[in-house]
């Protein structure tokens, strides 16, 4: 199936690990190129040194209120246009919610809902008719995950948000899409993991919860989002699809 993604241009944040990376990497596969962002210069360096030559990386924080316009000229400059941003960011420091500090909230907020609110605001000022914006987002939209109280927090607003973008948006024929990932084998789900005493225990628990009965690939979750930001997807907007081998059993 050809997804429509050839030489199309997308900034794909905190891209240098992860799930932003598996994004990236299926968009490059399939034709597209790609911004990819993270924090630490010379892992973004490298990331776009390992995608290639349709990739370009710029250091930059989700939470800077500068990253938004530098990003969407960076993707002009270079690769002469710009089709759309997947919004994608570290998780926020696990803990109950006597655990976590304000510093914390504030710093989470900035980068996780702030930040994406600002790049999604500046995309879709210089989107045109087919353009898209995408949000890695989490279960945690449908139902807390124990232990992550400040990322339950966060998630579900950000949803909002997305689905209020995607009324407001459609008529000029730009999409706005929402991904949810629950348990991708990634460092940051290992990390997760191991927070617990057994940390293989909690991994069987958790996978005799999928009816899959596994994890997810990143290489899996990649594809999904290749594919919600191509024109293949082009009936698709205000959607939270779920990437979690049916680990949520609601409708």
């Amino acid at each position: 199936m050809d997804l429509g993604l050839k030489d199309r241009v997308y900034v794909v944040t905190g891209a240098t690990r992860g799930l932003g990376n598996a994004a990236a990497r299926e968009l490059v596969a399939d034709g597209a190129k790609v911004v990819i962002t993270g924090r630490d210069g010379k892992r973004v360096a490298d990331a776009a040194a390992e995608l290639g030559p349709d990739a370009l990386g710029v250091a930059v924080d989700n939470a800077d209120a500068g990253a938004a316009e530098r990003l969407i000229t960076a993707a002009r400059d270079h690769f002469g246009r710009f089709d759309g941003v997947l919004v994608s960011v570290g998780g926020p420091p696990p803990g109950f919610v006597a655990d976590n500090t304000d510093e914390q909230w504030q710093s989470a907020f900035e980068s996780v809902f702030l930040g994406a609110v600002r790049l999604a605001r500046a995309a879709a000022a210089e989107l045109g008719e087919g353009g898209v914006i995408g949000f890695v987002l989490s279960g945690s939209v449908h139902e807390p995950i124990p232990g992550l109280t400040i990322s339950n927090g966060l998630r579900p607003g950000l949803a909002g948000f997305a689905k209020s973008l995607a009324d407001e948006l459609g008529p000029r024929g730009i999409r706005v899409v929402g991904l949810l990932p629950a348990r991708i084998d990634t460092d940051r789900v290992r990390e997760l993991d191991g927070l617990s005493a057994d940390p293989e225990a909690t991994r069987v628990a958790n996978e005799s919860r999928i009816p899959l009965r596994r994890y997810g690939t990143p290489q899996e979750f990649g594809r999904t989002a290749a594919f919600l930001l191509s024109p293949a997807a082009s009936y698709l907007t205000g959607i939270m699809l779920p990437v979690d081998g049916g680990m949520r059993h609601g409708f």
